[in-house]
């Protein structure tokens, strides 16, 4: 194949426009292409400029590199990119299956990848079905009563599950493993033009029933898939060199109060960022653990069409949808401020998980027909800005913001104008932005909720940004808070192979430090299946006949 990159058309153009420019490029008549895919569509919106389509292009033709030596073009190279290869099998015997705690995108692909190869995973969580927690979900946003165990943040699908759906990440990958995410959400329902958009996102609404697909998939490959499962704990044993490794999960069935013992030589740790009780568990039983830095702070809501202007405006946004932004500044105190999980045509939605605590998240639709765009507006925070000691002194902290801006909200979402943020009052009534959320909410003064070097952290950070988009800062603007949840206040240490010092135990994902968001967090899922399969022998004794040959298909 041939990669041609740098292939710049018009927003308005046609398929067939794009096999005639590739065809110019290669200085070749269009019927002489073979095959042309897109490898990757971006947007080229900079200022001062026509707004366009920037494409990579993979292209199949006769004599491919006669081709690229005649084009003398350094746009134009035979593509060398690397395609995913899952790792040979390990023949150590596994004795029971892997054990995976947590169906959120490392739990869901870590099973996935087990149970293609023949490991009949079985995989816990604590909370509803995805079909189940919606409906549930959508009652507490209607007044219904909050359930810890089957929220917005636990159950089937994870946190990711009511948010925009973004699938970029930040994670260099040379394994191909990127790609190979956004071709088993595609298998499962997933729009296929996320494999090479730049900015690929699913959608609240899509999301759930890939969600269900795959689980179907696992337990159809011999997996097992246990909700209302909660693990209270673990059993250990000494290993040869006298440390600790796994022998089982001790699990509470929520609907009865039951519990037992499952066998298990390799657990795979998935269970989220906000598993607090779980890392309360864990330090409890000395596994290894440390704080790390996170952020928070409020979330913000501007009318969408204010943003579509500001960054295409009118008649390119018609044709390109609902515009993103992402902004980041430091402060002169040397904080950063950055917008976090941007969420354009949505809602700004309750995301509590502890009774008497509340937090707040961001929500898309696949089509993201909202009026109104939202992003977390967030500043880092570091362990010297606790006040506890030791790794769960970042949990402590969240838990302090939440339970402010409950009291502030007398449980419902604390909002308020930014203005009157700035002006250290309380707001009366909504200017021209209209509020766009899920759950109640109560006007408050956020300026309480925050520390004061936060708060104005933040509104060092909104001036800056309304002086890239214009209107960022309008007195207007909605606030809501508290963004706590942005990542893991935790890390899980593990060494080359995955494991923690406890032999057997994978930390694995966003809760366990290791992912920071949908796309990242099933990559890492699939690098522990990786490690689990390298050393053990699958269960299924036809393992070898998996729907994954692990022969380098992409």
């Amino acid at each position: 194949m041939i990669r041609i990159t740098q292939v710049k058309l018009p927003i308005s153009h046609t398929k067939e426009d794009l096999v005639k420019k590739a065809a110019k490029l290669l200085k070749i008549k269009g019927e002489d292409i073979k095959e042309l895919t897109v490898a990757k569509q971006s947007v080229d919106a900079r200022k001062g400029r026509e707004i366009t389509y920037s494409y990579v292009l993979d292209v199949a033709a006769q004599q491919e590199e006669k081709l690229v030596r005649r084009a003398k073009n350094p746009n134009i190279s035979i593509k060398k990119e690397k395609s995913y290869a899952f790792p040979p099998l390990g023949e150590e015997c596994l004795e029971s299956a892997p054990v995976i705690i947590g169906t959120g995108p490392a739990g869901l692909f870590c099973g996935l990848m087990l149970a293609r190869y023949g490991y009949r995973p079985i995989l816990l969580e604590r909370g509803k079905p995805v079909e189940e927690r919606t409906r549930l979900v959508e009652e507490f946003w209607q007044g219904g009563e909050l359930l810890p165990n089957c929220n917005v943040q636990f159950g089937e699908g994870g946190a990711g599950t009511f948010s925009d759906g973004k699938l970029n990440t930040l994670v260099k990958d040379v394994s191909g493993r990127n790609g190979k995410v956004l071709k088993i959400l595609s298998e499962f329902g997933a729009d296929p033009a996320i494999q090479y958009q730049n900015k690929p996102h699913i959608g609240t609404d899509v999301l759930s029933q890939v969600v269900k697909n795959i689980r179907q998939e696992i337990i159809r490959l011999g997996g097992q898939v246990h909700f209302d499962s909660l693990v209270s704990g673990f059993s250990y044993e000494t290993d040869s060199q006298g440390g600790r490794r796994i022998k089982g999960v001790i699990v509470k069935d929520l609907t009865d109060g039951s519990e037992k013992m499952i066998p298990a030589r390799a657990v795979a740790l998935a269970v989220g960022h906000s598993a607090r009780d779980t890392f309360y568990s864990l330090w409890n039983d000395k596994i290894p653990m440390e704080a790390k830095a996170f952020a928070v702070g409020l979330r913000v809501q501007h009318p969408q069409k204010m943003i579509d202007q500001s960054q295409y405006g009118e008649e390119a946004a018609a044709l390109l949808g609902p515009a993103s932004y992402k902004l980041t500044c430091q402060t002169k105190e040397g904080r950063g401020v950055y917008s976090f999980c941007m969420c354009p045509g949505g809602y700004v939605v309750n995301a509590s998980s502890e009774p008497g605590r509340l937090a707040v998240n961001g929500m898309s639709n696949h089509a993201r027909d909202g009026k109104n765009a939202n992003s977390a507006i967030i500043v880092t925070v570091t362990p010297e800005d606790f006040k506890g000691m030791g790794p769960l002194a970042g949990v402590e902290y969240q838990r302090e913001l939440e339970e402010k801006a409950y009291a502030l909200g007398g449980g419902k979402i604390p909002i308020q104008l930014y203005g009157d943020f700035q002006k250290n009052q309380d707001s009366q009534s909504f200017g021209d932005v209209e509020p766009e959320l899920k759950g109640s909410y109560a006007f408050a003064n956020l300026r309480n909720l925050l520390p004061e070097e936060l708060s104005q952290a933040l509104i060092e950070g909104m001036e800056a940004f309304g002086k890239r988009i214009q209107g960022f800062d309008r007195p207007d603007g909605i606030l809501a808070g508290i963004e706590s949840r942005t990542s893991s206040p935790v890390r899980i240490p593990r060494d080359q192979d995955m494991e923690s010092t406890v032999r057997g135990l994978y930390p694995c994902g966003e809760g366990a430090g290791y992912a920071g968001g949908i796309t990242s967090a099933a990559m890492d899922g699939i690098r522990v299946a990786e490690a689990i399969a390298k050393r053990y022998r699958p269960l299924a004794e036809d393992y070898r006949t998996g729907k994954d040959s692990g022969e380098g298909e992409n």
